[in-house]
């Protein structure tokens, strides 16, 4: 199950994201052109959670650096496809529906153990869409 599909409450990693997306609408930072900032966020936010639950006897993130690289990927980057997209050996990457996401390597389509839901879908679109200047809306279909 990807992050995009569970709700907040009842993962951790959600709800870190979420606080990483408000300190860096708070400082007025992008991301994209602030990496070590939002790096820097993600790794306070991710220590913050583990002190809190070690305060209150709850469960603690077993593995902080790659929890900080999939809250970077969700803030900076394009979620639970930033994966995908950071592999060499991944040549194209094509999502048919939420729950049915490909990739190609070496010429040879894969579905991967991935599921969006549909609001996560069209943040990706948008995000990519921002990336090259474009927008998608209903009075501006993509063509």
């Amino acid at each position: 199950m990807s992050l995009a599909a569970v709700p907040a409450a009842a993962d951790p990693v959600r709800a870190i994201v979420e606080r990483v997306r408000e300190r860096l609408r708070a400082e007025r930072a992008d991301p994209s052109t602030d990496p070590e900032l939002a790096a820097h966020i993600a790794r306070a936010e991710v220590r913050r959670h583990s002190d809190f639950a070690l305060a209150r006897g709850a469960a603690t993130i077993d593995d902080e650096l790659a929890c900080v690289r999939e809250v970077i990927a969700s803030v900076a980057g394009y979620g639970p496809l930033q994966a995908y997209l950071d592999d060499p050996t991944v040549e194209e990457l094509w999502i048919n529906a939420p729950d049915r996401i490909f990739v190609a390597r070496s010429g040879t389509p894969e579905r991967v153990p991935l599921a969006l839901t549909d609001s996560a879908v069209r943040d990706l679109v948008e995000r990519m869409l921002h990336a090259t200047g474009r927008r998608a809306d209903m009075s501006i279909p993509t063509n």
